[in-house]
């Protein structure tokens, strides 16, 4: 058996099978050598029936004392049950859907049963356990790992799987020098990936993961580090201050900046004096002004002969960035230009053709930017705003449209990155961060009410209207699903119709035409539209500074950082402002989400509790939530992350000695199949 034998071939799957393995990522026998297990059951702690709890987890030793009997549920699904005793008491165990099951309860047969023990009318009861028959001489597993699987995938079939491909760990390579591994303690490669499948106990399983865990938290941050070495070795264009009239600029604002705006503002200048290529992030949370610091730094590359271009993930953000960087630079004659999908053709062309000769001194648009026929006279700053929308192809695509060198490259995020993310997923990036919001700001009141409170809601709306505020309604979806007991946009428009006949309800979602979304943007701005029913589209970029509550519906089914991009749409102007969030079903995760945007309006905080909760998304690409990209790397364990930065950090330089060649092989190899090939020569 090789690395690269299909998964079809192992003893026991077969082509069926191995559609299903396909589902869960394994084609080879090396993707299943990497398949890792989500948790263990520990069969060790063997208890006696009389010593159980209610509702305890836990392994038996029992003997039948009985023949199983087939029967069927009231429902006419099909059962075995059985009685069995160990001395101290009696289990009696149902099995559903599991006729083969009988073979193994024989009267008399001693079983280890390991499930959920519960305490039923007849006595200590369990349903669908985990039932092996012991026998003289049989080794039973103590520590049982449990795999990702699918629908008509048993736990048994993976488990057989991997334990034929255990055999391939000792031909993986070792990428980790023997000094790291005495450093900080850590077991091969080979002996952590048998053992995270089979280990012994459950802390051979935690040291085993530990070791997989660092070396793959160092190859993506060696990773990323080429990718900045790559992009350092470039030259920039030099942006020096002299000359610039820079105080003509910041004198023209109507407001004062704040501090930390000011601090950002003076990282950003002395990045960009020098001839090497700026890479720096500005976090900032909802509203801290993050978009007239890059308008200063816009304002210095055009001043100093150069274009600059901002990319925003939608066509309302791109228009609005565009509308306000227009309003601040065309009074020094600065020529802002907007490039997006909405445009007609004849309006590409002419705004292609300005860019081109350099007619054109600022572009802002969608993703319309990175297409190949847009070409820069001399591009000399690129902007990425709502970065977390973005990944590293998106921005690396952006930066490739310099002809000579590379841009200066500045990326926004409104949402607040946690550290450990930060030293990972920007770890080609400096950072700046925003941390004060401007003055005059009032904190919003957020609260989480169930369909009980929906006539209280009504009548707050209608208070807030009638003092001169605006409300924004979002909904999950936009139109009604079956399959989805969610509230759509059009549906609630309709509910709101009704409940508030003398006022102005209009609807905004995605699919609308540009041109539809701006006319009802504008209405509700300027104040002809008085409830305002939306999807997300409203999460990034629309000022409204009247709109002084937000009404959530369903608010269960959002993730934390969407639903703290959607509360910053308010709280935007001096009124008071409150943020409303409608649930109907509650988890425990969906409970402490809401819990969490009640608690605290602060975004690192709420960046901290996403991350938890959801994972950190897939770094290298577009995928910015859901499931980790790492195997078994967690981007919350700030120990590991640490550690593995400063190793980074250390050897990163010294890539090209012997030492370290399988590191940098393994880094290079996840960079070019990230960004698509040949990074890196």
């Amino acid at each position: 058996m090789t690395p690269d034998t299909p998964v079809r071939l192992l003893r026991g799957v077969g082509d069926a099978r191995a559609k299903l393995f396909e589902k869960l990522g394994v084609f080879t026998a090396r993707d299943l050598l990497y398949l890792m297990p989500r948790r263990y059951e520990d069969r060790r702690a063997l208890k006696t029936l009389n010593g159980i709890a209610d509702g305890e987890v836990c392994a038996v030793y029992v003997t039948l004392s009985a023949p199983a009997a087939e029967t069927r549920s009231r429902s006419g699904l099909p059962m075995v049950k059985a009685v069995a005793e160990d001395g101290t008491g009696e289990l009696y165990l149902t099995f559903f859907n599991n006729k083969w099951i009988k073979n193994t309860l024989v009267k008399g047969a001693t079983l280890r049963v390991y499930g959920r023990i519960t305490f039923g009318m007849y006595g200590r009861e369990t349903v669908n356990p985990t039932v092996e028959a012991v026998f003289d001489g049989k080794s039973l597993e103590n520590v049982v790992p449990i795999y990702p699987s699918t629908s008509g995938m048993t736990q048994n079939v993976i488990r057989s799987a991997v334990k034929q491909v255990l055999a391939l760990a000792n031909s993986e390579d070792e990428v980790l020098t023997d000094g790291m591994l005495d450093e900080f303690g850590l077991m091969k490669k080979s002996a952590a990936l048998r053992t995270i499948h089979f280990p012994a106990d459950p802390d051979d399983a935690e040291k085993a993961k530990k070791r997989l865990a660092f070396e793959e938290l160092l190859v993506f941050q060696l990773a990323v580090r080429l990718l900045r070495q790559k992009s350092e070795v470039k030259n920039a264009p030099p942006m020096p201050l002299a000359n610039t009239k820079i105080r003509l600029f910041f004198d023209s604002l109507p407001f004062s900046l704040t501090g930390a705006q000011q601090r950002v503002i003076k990282e950003i200048f002395s990045d960009m004096e020098r001839p090497i290529p700026m890479l720096r992030l500005v976090q900032g949370d909802v509203g801290s002004g993050k978009t007239v610091v890059a308008a200063a730094a816009i304002y210095l590359a055009v001043r100093n002969g150069c274009q600059a271009v901002m990319m925003a993930p939608t066509e309302i953000l791109a228009e609005q960035h565009c509308k306000t960087l227009t309003a601040m630079l065309s009074p020094f004659g600065i020529n802002v230009a907007l490039l997006a999908g909405k445009l007609t053709a004849a309006q590409k062309r002419s705004a292609k053709a300005g860019l081109e000769s350099g007619g054109i001194q600022v572009a802002v648009g969608t993703s319309a930017l990175i297409q190949g026929d847009v070409v820069f006279n001399r591009l000399g700053l690129a902007v990425t705003d709502e970065q977390h929308r973005f990944g590293v192809l998106q921005r690396a695509d952006l930066i490739s449209k310099a002809q000579n060198g590379s841009p200066h490259t500045l990326v926004m995020s409104a949402t607040p990155i946690p550290r450990t993310l930060s030293l990972i997923l920007y770890g080609d990036l400096d950072i700046s961060v925003i941390d004060e919001l401007p003055p005059g700001r009032k904190p919003i009141e957020t609260f989480a009410l169930d369909e009980t409170y929906r006539p209280r809601v009504n009548r707050f709306i209608e208070k807030e209207i009638s003092s001169g505020g605006r409300v924004y309604v979002i909904c999950p979806l936009v139109e009604e699903n079956e399959s989805l007991d969610r509230k759509s946009a059009e549906e609630h428009l309709k509910t709101l119709e009704k409940a508030f006949p003398n006022r102005r309800v209009a609807l905004l979602h995605g699919k609308m035409p540009g041109k539809k979304k701006q006319e009802i943007m504008t209405a509700f701005k300027e104040g002809s539209v008085d409830i305002l029913i939306s999807t997300t589209v409203v999460e990034v970029g629309v000022d409204v500074p009247e709109a002084s509550l937000m009404i959530v519906e369903n608010a269960e089914c959002f993730g934390l950082s969407g639903l703290h991009q959607l509360r910053g749409r308010i709280g935007r102007g001096k009124r008071k402002s409150y943020c409303i969030l409608m649930y109907d079903k509650q988890t425990p995760q969906s409970r402490e989400r809401l819990e969490t945007m009640c608690r605290t309006s602060n975004g690192f905080e709420i960046a901290e509790a996403d991350l938890k909760l959801r994972g950190p998304g897939d770094f290298f690409g577009s995928r910015q939530s859901g499931g980790p990209v790492f195997r078994t790397a967690d981007a919350a364990d700030m120990a590991t992350v640490v550690q593995t930065r400063a190793v980074c950090d250390e050897i990163s330089k010294k890539l090209s000695e012997e030492q370290y060649k399988p590191l940098y092989l393994e880094a290079k190899k996840l960079l070019d199949s990230a960004v698509g090939g040949n990074t890196i020569n």
